[in-house]
């Protein structure tokens, strides 16, 4: 808000008016606040985090205000979910105040293990990737794996996501497109969780589009810093975030946009660059925000020209429920995914009235939050994908989102670029 950037922090905090909107039932429908809805205790509500921040800030309770365990304990079960930043009347954005106050809690503390493993996830991919078959069988492996999760504090119950056997970018470089293109040039963002995890998705998202007559460019990049952000790593984060726009100014424009698949990566250019970069990179953050899209906002962009037609896809029926990512739900809007995914003739599409799923990234991967993260998803979500007949698809764009169903409800849930890609004729 024009508060936050004009008088900081403090003042951003005070915006929290005590309305309570935080404390709504999951019957209301929205996000906001997910461990509130779970547990229905004041403690884990948005107001409840902000008064906490506000008042122990203000009047510390030892000298240390960034190393008080009580606005610690606050900030734990929140989920950076970011509905509050959409939901709340005062726009209060507690998963930004939540990665200030540990970064400076960070600049004078000891950094957990999980956290600083959690942070530099990408670091940790790029050297899985020197033999994927190795890492993957060290995570999946019994021994090895419950050992991994014990050093690390995750929960036994949770399996940590495999590495793919080549990452996208490597693909794009044995598969090279040989084809002139009609409908124009785009650029893709090979973000964290697609170049190493989801390859598959992103495979089939170039396939799409290169069918549908476009031509598709990896471009030089590094990771968007989301795993930074949710824990707290703002300075490392300020540096990929300004490493970025470097590398992405000069060729991403209204005309050829930054198209991304994980929202919560694509959606960092949007909602944090700008205010996290030094001042003098603030307009080209600006710029490049302007023109970095979801990979549904881009399909409904060309549907609405003309250039992707009903006529592409099958007429077979299929009947498809829809769960959105909570940043994709808090900073863009869910409806252009149902929109693409009821391009093809028979395609019908209800979107789930589900709030956060419950995984929030690592969060419910962590022992102690393991329990609360299936609790948020028991609210709406597992119900609904439960009472969905078989042959109903499920899908759900956020890679936490979709291993969150998988755990909480046995079943598959597919992106919906994989779907789409999918029904093309």
């Amino acid at each position: 808000s024009d508060v936050y950037k004009r008088q900081g922090w403090l003042c951003a905090i005070e915006q929290c008016n005590g309305s309570g909107d935080c404390r709504k039932s999951s019957l209301l429908g929205g996000t906001m606040c997910p461990t509130y809805r779970a547990t229905r205790d004041e403690r884990n509500a948005t107001r409840a985090r902000a008064n906490t921040l506000r008042e122990l800030l203000i009047h510390p309770l030892q000298k240390d205000i960034f190393n008080q365990e009580e606005i610690l304990t606050a900030l734990d079960t929140c989920v950076s979910c970011k509905a509050c930043k959409s939901e709340c009347p005062s726009n209060v954005d507690m998963a930004r105040f939540k990665a200030e106050y540990l970064q400076h809690h960070y600049d004078n503390a000891h950094i957990p293990l999980r956290s600083r493993l959690i942070a530099n996830l990408t670091s940790m991919q790029k050297l899985g990737m020197a033999a994927p078959w190795l890492y993957n069988a060290i995570i999946s492996n019994v021994f090895t794996s419950s050992l991994i999760k014990r050093i690390l504090k995750f929960a036994p119950q949770r399996s940590i996501p495999k590495l793919y056997k080549m990452t996208l970018r490597s693909w794009m470089i044995k598969h090279p497109d040989n084809k002139t293109h009609d409908k124009g040039k785009v650029y893709l963002f090979a973000d964290e969780f697609t170049n190493y995890m989801d390859v598959e998705i992103g495979i089939k998202f170039i396939k799409l589009l290169r069918t549908l007559g476009y031509e598709v460019i990896i471009p030089k990049h590094v990771e968007s810093g989301r795993t930074e952000l949710s824990k707290g790593f703002l300075k490392k984060a300020k540096g990929i975030a300004e490493k970025n726009i470097v590398l992405l100014k000069e060729i991403i424009s209204e005309e050829t946009p930054l198209i991304g698949i994980e929202p919560s990566c694509i959606l960092a250019f949007r909602d944090e660059y700008p205010d996290l970069v030094n001042e003098n990179t603030r307009e080209d953050a600006r710029r490049l925000a302007a023109n970095c899209l979801l990979y549904d906002e881009f399909i409904v962009k060309e549907i609405h020209k003309g250039n992707i037609t009903q006529e592409q896809f099958t007429d077979f029926p299929l009947h498809i429920k829809l769960h959105g990512h909570c940043h994709q739900k808090s900073l863009a809007s869910i409806e252009p995914s149902k929109e693409i995914l009821a391009l093809p003739e028979n395609y019908q599409v209800d979107i789930i009235p589900s709030g956060c799923c419950g995984m929030a990234g690592a969060f419910g991967y962590e022992k102690e939050h393991y329990a609360l993260s299936m609790q948020i998803g028991e609210q709406s979500l597992f119900p609904a994908v439960r009472q969905a007949e078989t042959e109903i698809c499920i899908s759900a764009p956020g890679t936490s989102c979709r291993q969150q169903i998988k755990d909480g409800t046995g079943r598959q849930a597919y992106h919906p670029i994989e779907i789409l890609y999918d029904a093309l004729l």
